[in-house]
């Protein structure tokens, strides 16, 4: 299977593979938000689209489009043209450079990097059907205030990763009671049980917990009976990094 790149620019944003680690987590004690392996899983499960350029954005908080006003250079890629204020009300548009080809089925989900706040500013998501559109998207942001943010040079403001939605279409979700599977309702019980425990440990600080630090079922792909995980099991991503034709 392959994603399509084509570049609309000579000088377009880079396309890499998304990055797993955030300032906010490598500053926190110990690291301690990477034991969450679904959050690193999120944050490296997609392509990223980097600016070229520092841009500093700035909104007096009117509706008009003219209430956003953009500052930055680049010798190469026109900062006015791909960073603009096209719909207003402290909406924020970027140029993504590129034109994206999948499969029959599978389109592109575009949004912010996961899991990386930006104080004043918020990304808005868009799926879109790259399996016929002959056209381009953007990346849209939506100030959360009046005031200024900045992107800096080689920062992702654009997130991609791929979504076979027409067979979301085909889901029926199903609400049961955990008795129906008393299987599955023996392990999480285990599993709450040990977690329970174990807490309460940490709470009093006895040694063993304390050395542990945390649990890490999920990380090593166990259950809390010693059921192993299928095959397949991930605790890294690395995707592809993007190729020349």
């Amino acid at each position: 299977m392959r994603l399509d790149c084509f570049k609309l620019q000579d000088h377009a944003p880079e396309l890499r593979p998304a990055r797993g680690r955030r300032d906010w987590m490598d500053a926190a004690v110990d690291r301690v938000p990477y034991r969450c392996l679904p959050l690193s899983m999120a944050n490296s499960s997609g392509w990223e689209l980097t600016l070229p350029a520092d841009v500093k954005i700035e909104w007096n908080g009117k509706d008009d489009k003219r209430a956003v006003k953009v500052f930055g250079y680049h010798p190469h890629w026109p900062v006015f043209a791909n960073v603009t204020s096209h719909f207003g009300y402290g909406i924020v548009t970027f140029q993504t450079g590129y034109l994206f080809r999948t499969p029959p089925g599978w389109a592109v989900w575009a949004s912010g990097p996961p899991n990386a706040p930006k104080d004043g500013i918020a990304p808005l998501t868009g799926l879109i059907e790259t399996d016929w559109l002959p056209f381009s998207f953007t990346m849209n942001w939506k100030f959360t205030r009046p005031g200024a943010v900045e992107f800096k040079a080689g920062e992702a403001f654009c997130f991609i990763t791929l979504a076979e939605h027409k067979a979301l279409e085909s889901v029926e979700p199903v609400i049961r009671s955990l008795d129906s599977d008393p299987a599955l309702r023996d392990e999480y019980q285990a599993w709450s049980r040990s977690r329970t425990e174990f807490n309460a440990k940490l709470d009093v600080a006895d040694p063993d917990a304390l050395r542990q630090s945390w649990q890490r079922f999920y990380t090593r792909g166990e259950s809390a009976t010693g059921g192993a995980a299928p095959e397949g099991h991930a605790t890294k991503r690395r995707l592809a990094e993007p190729k020349s034709e």
